[in-house]
């Protein structure tokens, strides 16, 4: 593996993972590494499966690049360099699950909220120090994690500069379960997702991710789903196992 690759994306038959690869640098999100993951994200979008997003060594990703994002102007705000990428990996069409142990702070614990599940190891820390660096948290924390902690949790973290270990993230929703094999609970996870309906789950999740009431759309996804011979085949598995 070269050094300049900062992302490996292996693809399995039913599902991706995706390694974070700067392990020296704790996973540091760089422009390098930006580029790669939207390459990930297309290569994803083209063969929808769900994901396993993981870092290499002892961390997940410990930020962005500081030496970078020192000499990042108006216009690079505007751009939305990081926000856009973690709004793409947000609305991959399947679940994706975000395998966190050491590090994930700024960018890094940015791009762990927006994945659909998280799982931690008990050195998970998750944290957003960008005030203490003279700019805010803007690649999606703002809006993903009052959701995902509540308001007053995520105004602990964004205002107050507090971080959050495994076990208070745990206590606060963020993560789904604390083990010491993260990467292996992951995959436990993806077993059970792909065990389901990709269309349910595709649809699921974009009703989900969908902003304010929408009892319409959740009826027309519904209308989709009692169309399909996929809805026939497992409910009427479902009735054979129980006579």
């Amino acid at each position: 593996m070269s050094d300049a690759q900062t992302v490996e994306v292996e693809e399995r038959d039913d599902r991706f993972v995706i390694t974070l690869n700067r392990p020296a640098r704790r996973n540091a999100i760089n422009a390098a590494m930006i580029a790669e993951l939207h390459d990930a994200c297309a290569r994803i979008e083209r063969d929808p499966k769900p994901v396993v997003l993981v870092g290499r060594g002892d961390d997940f990703a410990g930020g962005a690049d500081i030496a970078e994002l020192r000499d990042r102007r108006r216009e690079d705000a505007l751009a939305g360099i990081n926000r856009s990428l973690f709004d793409r990996v947000a609305s991959l069409p399947l679940p994706t699950v975000a395998a966190v142990s050491g590090y994930a702070l700024g960018g890094g614990a940015e791009l762990s909220y927006a994945c659909d599940i998280r799982i931690a190891t008990p050195t998970a820390v998750f944290g957003n120090p960008e005030p203490g660096l003279g700019i805010l948290a803007a690649a999606g924390a703002s809006y993903r994690l009052p959701s995902l902690v509540g308001t007053s949790v995520a105004k602990q973290v964004l205002l107050g500069g507090r971080s959050l270990d495994a076990e208070a993230a745990q206590q606060a929703g963020l993560v789904l379960v604390v083990v010491d094999d993260h990467v292996s609970a992951a995959h436990r996870v993806v077993d059970r997702i792909v065990r389901q309906s990709p269309l349910a789950l595709r649809l699921t999740k974009t009703i989900l991710n969908a902003p304010g009431a929408h009892s319409w759309a959740d009826d027309i996804a519904q209308a989709v789903l009692f169309e399909t011979e996929d809805k026939q085949e497992r409910m009427t598995a479902f009735l054979e196992r129980k006579r």
